[in-house]
């Protein structure tokens, strides 16, 4: 079973243990009421004294973005516009050539790995291409299924008739 942790408790924790020691509780009374180590109570008081009750707060988590909301728009509207237009040969997508266009564009270099998480938080999902020729005539398909096809296909033999197996 995996342990997760629940932050806005922590939070909360942290928050009422600034309180006290504003108040001028002891820190080891603040230890007590707030179930946690001395160690830590030690800890939150040079936080709040150094950033105030707002270094208590929780930070977000994980790397900050490099991309900006507005980079991050003016990617999903080039993107929108075709690799075409952006001067690819062909009109496909690919990661690499999406780190391609960040990079010349923005300066910023991703891995292909993250180019993923990028283009969903974007709000693109992965399609693959239909394989299939661009010379391709739908009607000729129809009417060759149609028509040629049901003469070459095997039939069952009339009922009443032995099989061979």
């Amino acid at each position: 079973m995996k342990y997760k942790r629940d932050l806005d408790a922590l939070e909360s924790r942290r928050l009422k243990g600034a309180r006290l020691l504003k108040k001028g509780v002891p820190q080891a009374e603040v230890a007590r009421r707030c179930a946690v180590s001395r160690q830590t109570v030690s800890t939150w008081a040079r936080l709040l004294e150094a950033k105030g009750t707002a270094g208590m707060k929780r930070r977000p988590l994980g790397r900050p973005r490099q991309l900006s909301d507005a980079q991050c728009a003016e990617l999903g509207k080039l993107l929108l516009d075709g690799a075409l237009a952006q001067g690819f040969v062909t009109e496909l997508w690919t990661l690499p050539r999406v780190g391609k266009l960040v990079r010349e564009r923005f300066g910023i270099r991703y891995s292909v790995g993250h180019m993923w998480h990028l283009l969903r938080r974007l709000g693109f999902s992965c399609q693959r291409p239909a394989r299939r020729a661009t010379q391709r005539n739908e009607t000729a398909i129809e009417r060759w299924k149609k028509r040629r096809w049901p003469a070459l296909k095997k039939t069952l033999p009339p009922e009443g008739k032995p099989s061979s197996s």
